[in-house]
């Protein structure tokens, strides 16, 4: 997967019975033609058609570099 980067969605979300604050990951694969991300930078990705068998997604921009 040379052209792959994995992006991880979390959000909060109140547990409907406990009303208790939780939180939930989603991991998505998309694709990156150039390489230009690097690990813990926030991006933009759309969704497309599908690229291989988890690629749904594609990068369209790098918002903020990781320090």
């Amino acid at each position: 997967m040379k052209k792959t980067i994995t992006v991880e969605l979390e959000r909060t979300m109140k547990h409907p019975i406990y009303q208790r604050v939780i939180k939930r990951k989603s991991k998505l694969y998309a694709h990156d033609e150039s390489n230009e991300c690097g690990i813990g930078d926030k991006v933009l990705v759309m969704e497309t058609r599908p690229l291989s068998k988890l690629k749904r997604w594609r990068l369209i921009k790098v918002i903020e570099k990781a320090v």
